[in-house]
């Protein structure tokens, strides 16, 4: 499976990335914003594309021919305002749907945040983030892809531990973010993950058993 993995280089997609290159049975490709990063991936023998989210759809488009699925763990990043949030999170991820569906991609797994579902459970200090992820969800949800949602709680550094719980409604928690990614590789080609949106916290289940019971 060709992998697109966008937000290549958030401290998400530098895991996803990772793992999918040390995966036979996938070849990834690294989209990012800056030729810098570019050259640093390239370097690394990673395949890697310049792809900026502010762009026109068709642009977007070319850089996912030929792709069978795209993880979409881009971001603008908490040092940005409100409206770079929406420019990226939101409208960033809805172009990348677009794109996605024009270039004959099928599979669609998106990095959401816990209880983005959940209006009453939106932390007031990053309202225009849970916006942009809440309505960029609905999108994915209504389109034609094969999605899965994956909304992580609280991100940390921290080392994998390898398990976690999953749900619908957990209202609090933290994960590693090298934990979101095993388990965003883990379900990427498992036909029971499509159609699914779940809540991701540590816990006590290992990765493939979560994967298995979504």
């Amino acid at each position: 499976m060709r992998v697109a993995v966008l937000g290549a280089n958030g401290q998400i997609g530098q895991h996803i990335v990772k793992l999918l290159e040390a995966d036979e049975q996938h070849d990834v490709v690294a989209l990012v914003r800056k030729e810098t990063q570019i050259s640093q991936l390239t370097e690394q023998g990673i395949n890697a594309c310049l792809v900026d989210l502010t762009q026109e759809v068709a642009q977007i488009k070319n850089a996912l021919e030929g792709v069978d699925a795209v993880i979409f763990s881009a971001g603008s990043g908490g040092d940005t305002d409100g409206d770079m949030t929406l420019r990226i999170d939101l409208d960033g991820a809805v172009k990348a749907m677009e794109a996605a569906e024009l270039a004959g991609v099928k599979r669609f797994v998106q990095v959401s945040a816990l209880q983005a579902h959940n209006r009453e459970f939106w932390h007031p200090d990053i309202t225009p983030y849970y916006i942009a992820k809440h309505y960029a969800d609905r999108e994915l949800m209504r389109s034609d892809l094969q999605y899965t949602i994956v909304r992580p709680g609280l991100l940390t550094n921290d080392d994998a531990t390898g398990k976690v719980t999953s749900g619908s409604n957990i209202e609090t928690g933290e994960i590693p973010r090298a934990d979101v990614a095993k388990v965003i590789v883990e379900l990427l080609d498992k036909p029971n993950a499509v159609g699914k949106a779940f809540d991701l916290v540590s816990g006590d289940t290992p990765i493939s058993q979560a994967v298995q019971t979504l």
